[in-house]
């Protein structure tokens, strides 16, 4: 039997906080103990409740999550998570479980904590792998309220200056959010970015090209950046 995970998320960006909050919640195993802010707030979370493994974001404010890491009971194991590829270094000497560039996708999340899994000797028990409850949503905030927006109703996202639309089969949401973040919560295998102002679902595209992608009506930009990867999953997503 797998023991229960105690998580703590330490993040000074309340959007990454949240990312991580949802993803975590759709793992059987895991328990998300406290979300903080910054170092201090998490140094009195963990003098307060145990703590098995921290998702920590590595460049915050007056103390960072480096210096962080190094205060910290060595007992407890830590995720590092940034938007800055080039502390990964820095992160693999404080021998962090692993290290998550943002934005984070379920998927490589799930990657992450198999991870600790592996690393992590539990008494009386060998870890299994991490099964994922079944999830199928988000929600956005749109118009005052939130809205649940269900993954195989979305034909493709569009990101317009400071708010992103979410085509569905049936009508139109508009969120004040980044295009990033909604990827975030994505699951890969059915959606991909096909420029930095659209992703698309891979079961809603009628035809493609080189450069677009037909989805009804709609004919959807591919950017040169993205090609590569685009092209191979439309040519393999049999």
């Amino acid at each position: 039997m797998t023991k229960t995970i105690h998580c703590l998320i330490v993040d000074d960006e309340p959007t990454a906080r949240e990312i991580l909050e949802n993803h975590l919640h759709k793992i059987n195993s895991v328990m998300v103990v406290g979300s903080c802010k910054n170092a201090v707030e998490a140094f009195n979370k963990i003098n307060a409740e145990h703590v098995d493994l921290i998702f920590l974001d590595i460049n915050m404010p007056e103390i960072s999550g480096l210096s962080f890491a190094r205060s910290i009971n060595t007992n407890i194991k830590i995720i590092f998570t940034t938007a800055y590829r080039e502390y990964a270094v820095d992160g693999f000497d404080l021998q962090a479980v692993d290290y998550l560039l943002k934005p984070i996708s379920f998927d490589r999340l799930l990657q992450a904590m198999n991870k600790y899994f592996n690393e992590t000797t539990v008494v009386n028990s060998i870890p299994d792998k991490i099964i994922p409850e079944k999830n199928d949503h988000f929600f956005v905030r749109s118009d005052r309220k939130m809205i649940k927006i269900n993954f195989d109703e979305i034909t493709y996202i569009e990101s317009l200056s400071d708010y992103i639309k979410i085509h569905l089969t049936d009508n139109t949401v508009i969120t004040r959010e980044t295009i990033s973040n909604i990827e975030a919560k994505l699951p890969q295998k059915d959606f991909i970015r096909t420029h930095r102002s659209f992703i698309i679902s891979l079961k809603s595209v009628d035809s493609f090209t080189n450069e677009t992608i037909g989805i009804g009506k709609h004919e959807i930009p591919i950017s040169r950046s993205y090609k590569d990867k685009v092209l191979h999953k439309l040519t393999n997503n049999q």
